[in-house]
Order: C-alpha cells, then sequence, then structure tokens
C-alpha cells in the first residue's frame, strides 16, 4: 500500500484463525499483534483436522506448495459395514493434519514477536478513529481495526452481539487417537489409505490418518484419528455425561482426565454395535474426550472497527470439515479487502462482510443439514463426502 496509512490491527484469539487472519493482514500492510488468553502453548488432545486449499494456502502462497511434510494422504473414502467388509468405496484423495502441526507451522511464519500469551481481552472501547481494547493483565492497546478470532466462546462475540449464543445439535462427538503401529493388522490393512465412515440407525464414526505430534507422516508412525457422533438428549442426559467426578458441569468440551469411567465403559460397550475396527479403536485408546456438537450463526460480523471471523462468527457442525477453511478464508479475503481499500479499514470492512456472511450461512446451513441426515438414519451408504468450504467436493486434492 504504497503512500497509504499502515493500519495497526489487534487479532484477539491465538489459534488457527486468529494466526491465518494475522498472516493475511501483515501481507496486506498492516501492522498486526496477535494476544492469546492461555498462557501455555495451545495443544490439542490429538483432534484431526481435514484440509483444504483455503486452510493451507499461506503456506502454499508462500513456498510450501508440496503439503507431504505437512499432512497425512489418503487415496479412498470407504463406507465399512458391521461385518467389517468394505461396503461401499470410491477414489477421493484428501488431506489430513493435526490441529497442533498446523498451528505450529503457521507461528513460525508470524513470528513468535508478534504473538503474545497470556493476555485475556475483557473489553473494548470503540472511537471515531480507532478502538481502545483492554486485557485482564492491565494492558491497554489502541489500533486502527479490532479482529476477534477467539472461537466459539468468543468476548468478542459476546460483547457485540450477546443473543448469538451457540445452539445444541442433540449429539456429541466422542473423540481419540491411537497410533498407527498399536492397530492389529487386520485393522489397519482394513484403514490404510483410506478415510472410513460407519454409518448405524442413530450415529455414525470415521476414522483417517494423521501425523503424529511431532509431525511424522510416515504410514505405520502416524495417528488414526476416529470419531463417533452419538445423540445426546438435551436435559437430564446430556448434564450428566458432561458432569465430572467432582459434580463440575462442563460446556463445550471434557478432557480425558475429567470423563466419568462409567461413561467410558458404557462407550466401549456400546461400541460392539460398530465394525470391528472401530471397536478396536475405541478399546485401545486409553484417553477419549467428548466435543459438544453446537450452531452458531451471528447476524453481522462487524460493527465499526471490530470484526468477527472463524468460529467467534459462524461455528458450523463439523461434517463438512471445514471450520478452519472458513476461519481461513475469513482472514485471507479481510486482507484483501484491506490491501484494496489502500488502507482504509472501514470501507474494507464495508466490503469484506456480506461475502463472508453468505458464506458463514451457507456453511451452517449445509452442515446442519448433513448432521440431521447422518444421525436422524438418512445417509445413504454410498453417498459422497460433503466435505467442503464452498461446496462438497472442494476438499479434494488431485493427485
Amino acid at each position: 500500500m504504497p503512500g497509504a496509512k499502515q493500519p495497526r490491527v489487534v487479532v484477539v484469539g491465538g489459534s488457527l484463525g486468529g494466526v491465518n487472519a494475522a498472516l493475511w493482514l501483515r501481507e496486506a500492510g498492516c501492522e498486526v499483534e496477535v494476544f492469546e488468553r492461555t498462557t501455555a502453548p495451545l495443544e490439542d488432545r490429538g483432534a484431526g483436522i481435514v484440509l483444504n486449499p483455503a486452510t493451507v494456502r499461506y503456506f502454499t502462497c508462500h513456498g510450501q506448495s508440496n503439503l507431504t511434510g505437512l499432512s497425512a494422504a489418503t487415496r479412498w473414502f470407504r463406507y465399512l459395514a458391521t461385518d467389517g467388509s468394505i461396503a461401499a468405496e470410491e477414489y477421493t484423495p484428501y488431506r489430513f493434519t493435526g490441529y497442533s502441526v498446523l498451528l505450529a507451522g503457521l507461528i513460525r511464519f508470524l513470528g513468535e514477536d508478534s504473538y503474545h500469551r497470556g493476555e485475556e481481552c475483557i473489553g473494548f472501547e470503540p472511537g471515531e478513529t480507532g478502538v481502545r481494547v483492554r486485557f485482564r493483565s492491565g494492558r491497554v492497546e489502541q489500533c486502527d481495526l479490532l479482529v476477534f478470532a477467539d472461537g466459539i466462546r468468543s468476548t468478542g462475540r459476546r460483547l457485540l452481539f450477546p443473543d448469538a449464543q451457540p445452539r445444541y445439535a442433540g449429539y456429541v462427538a466422542w473423540r481419540g487417537t491411537i497410533g498407527e503401529e498399536e492397530l492389529s493388522a487386520e485393522t489397519f490393512d482394513v484403514l490404510e489409505e483410506a478415510i472410513s465412515y460407519a454409518i448405524l440407525p442413530d450415529s455414525h464414526a470415521l476414522t483417517y490418518p494423521i501425523p503424529d505430534r511431532h509431525g511424522t507422516v510416515e504410514v505405520g508412525q502416524r495417528l488414526t484419528n476416529w470419531l463417533w457422533y452419538r445423540n445426546v438428549a438435551p436435559g437430564d442426559e446430556i448434564d450428566d455425561l458432561l458432569t465430572d467426578e467432582m459434580g463440575i458441569r462442563h460446556d463445550i468440551s471434557v478432557s480425558p482426565a475429567a470423563i466419568r469411567h462409567e461413561h467410558i465403559r458404557q462407550l466401549r460397550e456400546d461400541a460392539a454395535a460398530l465394525p470391528p475396527a472401530f471397536r478396536e479403536m475405541i478399546e485401545k485408546t486409553p484417553g477419549p474426550f467428548i466435543q459438544v456438537v453446537f450452531d452458531v450463526e451471528v447476524p453481522r460480523m462487524l460493527e465499526g472497527r471490530v470484526c468477527l471471523l472463524g468460529d467467534a462468527a459462524f461455528a458450523a457442525r463439523p461434517h463438512a470439515a471445514a471450520g478452519t477453511a472458513k476461519a481461513a478464508e475469513d482472514g485471507r479475503k479481510l486482507g484483501e479487502a484491506i490491501a484494496a481499500s489502500n488502507g482504509d479499514v472501514v470501507e474494507a470492512l464495508r466490503h469484506w462482510e456480506p461475502g463472508q456472511l453468505a458464506l458463514g450461512r451457507q456453511l451452517v446451513a449445509r452442515s446442519r443439514e448433513a448432521g440431521k441426515r447422518l444421525q436422524g438414519g438418512r445417509w445413504i451408504v454410498g453417498e459422497p463426502l460433503p466435505f467442503g468450504l464452498y461446496e462438497s467436493g472442494d476438499s479434494i486434492f488431485v493427485d
């Protein structure tokens, strides 16, 4: 932006969406600082991410076009019958990575000097020409643009749109990972080179390989990531599942250490309804955990010089496997808008919002419909996967 003002941007939220946005905004000529509330480096529990071109566009645009070192590849999409046989399969190349692997790569591009841990945003005061941002530590930052990329528990969403609350979808995802070397030869052979689904009358399960926590992508040394979506009625049933041994009721997720032992025992007993490969993975996983499935939608994504992106604005059910891609795309489009406006933040936000609102709404609607069908016994074995950001199928990586 030669001759233009260099906008100063504060990004609240140091996860994938926040760092992606920071990188694209810096590319557009902004001075950017990222503030993450946690003090320790963010880590997942082994959760996998389905790659979309949007997810890795910053990597591919900056010299890392070969994704082999970043992700595990599969060639087949398979449906497994309850007896373990292949009910249907189709050649469909996807790539998968782990949260920690992807975030570490993005932070390396950003640089640690621009990434501040232990800084929790507690409020902001907008002005005509900027925003004053307050943190629990007492720190105060002045910026031209405030970006909230702080996830499903977003402080920004709560302050801007308090009525836009997460809505429980009626089911949870049990999740876990197991090393490929721990699988029996029979299970490894069934799952090799594939993303595999199991469809039950009122639930579904899936599994695919991801890099291990050190980024290893060699076949036989990776992690196998599995998920089992199970219907849990609102009220007493979900309250019981989310209440730990100490009587604390969790809301968004329950860590392996907090889940009551009787719930894990029940999970393993109920896994008898799944194909043998899934039964083995669930039995051998020492620490499964729970994520509650929600929908989140906002009426708008901005107010003045403050905007929301990623899950802070729209959190879609995971069946399109595009939440990370959506956050990355929000950030890229924001950077493009800033560059096109020659640094005029207000004009940039005005041009940026309509397209991202439309994308968020369609992704939530498409994912909601897929979830209703998958959990309601209306999904047909053999159907193509609903994975994709703008449409189903755009997450496929053609060899």
